[in-house]
């Protein structure tokens, strides 16, 4: 199933430090039409990462050795038309977020909250498609 009818497959890079969420993601993502590839080792993920490769990354914020931040910084640095969207454990709010790191152009559904329900992350992914990051 292609969740783009008449297009080809979306492809999403999965980068978080607990496996077990990366499965569940990855399960959801690829059910849902979506080609899926995943790290839990955020250096690992840098050292592969292409550009033009994909569509979408979602990085989890707090990683060990290299944060979400930075890695976004890296990513955007090697691909500045890939979206990101950043999965969040603690308990800053996106506007806290923004402020902390100085990163004004990043939507409140750039953020999602852990532990995510299934069912928002794959609309929000939807919604992604249709918007500039």
């Amino acid at each position: 199933m292609n969740p783009e009818s008449g297009q080809q497959q979306k492809r999403i890079l999965i980068i978080d430090d607990d496996p077990d969420a990366i499965i569940t993601y990855r399960v959801v993502l690829q059910d849902s039409g979506y080609k899926v590839d995943s790290y839990t080792d955020a250096v690992l993920a840098y050292k592969n990462f292409r550009e033009d490769l994909y569509d979408l990354v979602i990085l989890d914020i707090k990683m060990p050795i290299i944060d979400g931040f930075l890695l976004y910084q890296k990513i955007k640095t090697t691909d500045s038309k890939v979206k990101i969207c950043f999965l969040n454990a603690t308990e800053f709010y996106y506007e806290q977020i923004k402020k902390k790191y100085g990163y004004d152009n990043f939507k409140q559904d750039s953020f999602l909250r852990k532990p995510i329900d299934i069912n928002d992350l794959v609309d929000l992914i939807k919604k992604l498609w249709h918007r500039r990051c």
